[in-house]
Formats: structure tokens, sequence, C-alpha cells
């Protein structure tokens, strides 16, 4: 089967927020930092999918009237039935319904050739600094995942105890932008943009 082909990268966001329940009602206040045109990647996985698909619509009201791009992190059908912008996971499936945007983690070499093959339009790598998402786990680093991804980080976006800043130091990789939890939340108002 032939390599899906992925959208231009100038019609991507190049800064995402991650959704997750431990942000309790600061979602709606890292919702309202997001510049124009950035990303969320709705997870919330924990929710019951009654409450799970009640949030997503109070989301989408938000995204739409903010420009935003939603990708719902579960199957393509659910994203398309959902009528979310695109969809995020580990997805086998090659045909995503258009024009869904598709991404997938990436925490290793596997995960980002699998998604390279996939032909997603962007892998989130992580985690590229130690986080609270994720206590203990091992960090990346910019040089480990610098190789992981090779010659092209152009699709990448980096997770993982990301903030403005810390992008800003990485831009000159090539990677071609950054998604954080935290960093849009009251827990660091230095991280606004």
């Amino acid at each position: 089967m032939p390599r899906r082909q992925a959208r231009p990268i100038r019609s991507l966001p190049g800064v995402f927020l991650m959704t997750d329940e431990r942000m309790g009602e600061a979602l709606w206040e890292a919702l309202a930092r997001l510049p124009r045109g950035a990303g969320v990647v709705f997870r919330h996985y924990q929710l019951a999918p009654v409450e799970r698909r009640a949030l997503f619509e109070r989301i989408r009201r938000v995204a739409r009237r903010r420009g935003l791009l939603l990708l719902l992190a579960g199957s393509p059908r659910l994203a398309s039935a959902w009528k979310a912008d695109g969809v995020h996971g580990r997805s086998p499936h090659r045909i995503v319904p258009r024009p869904l945007v598709r991404t997938a983690p990436a925490h290793d070499r596997a995960e980002w050739i699998a998604a390279e093959r996939r032909g997603c339009d962007l892998a989130f790598v992580s985690p590229l600094f130690a986080t609270r998402s994720h206590p203990g786990q091992p960090s990346l680093g910019r040089v480990r995942a610098g190789l992981m991804v090779g010659s092209d980080p152009s699709r990448v976006v980096l997770l993982g105890g990301m903030t403005q800043a810390r992008f800003r130091s990485l831009r000159s990789m090539g990677f071609l932008g950054w998604a954080a939890i935290d960093a849009w939340t009251l827990l660091h108002p230095s991280c606004r943009t």
C-alpha cells in the first residue's frame, strides 16, 4: 500500500496543549493562553465515555471560536464521528478519513519509524526533559531526540518538560514545535507566549 502523503508543514501549528485529567479547571485558562492557530490534543482517557464526549464538545466550541486545531486521542473513526480536526495515537490504520490531521507519539526510534511509515503529519517526541506527568521516566534530552529522528526533524513536536524558552534553545535543530501541559497552566506563568 502506498505511503500516505503528509500535509504541508506550513499548515500545522508549532505549539500544542496536551490535556489530561489532572489539569482540572486550569484547563480553561490553559486554552485561553494558547495563541490563535495553536493545537490541542484532547486526551482525558480516564473519563467515562459520556463525560469525555461532553468535555470534548466544550473544548471544541472554544477551539472553533479561537481558531485552534483540535485533535482527539483515540481512533480515526471516533475522531471523525466527533468532528475533531485530527487524531492522535498509535493507530495501525493507514487509512484515515480526510481531512483529519494525524499525529502519533514517539518515545523511541521504533515508534518514530512507525509514525513515518504511516505517513503521520506530526510526531510528538517525548519525553525530552523530566516531566510531572511521567515521574521517574528517563528523558531523551536534545542529543538522543536528534539522533532518534535523524535528518528529518521538521515534523517533530517536542513534549516533556517543554516551555517556550526551552524550545527557543532547540529551534536551531529544525524541530517544528513544542507541546506541554504545565507550561500553559498557572503553575508556570513565566512560560506564556
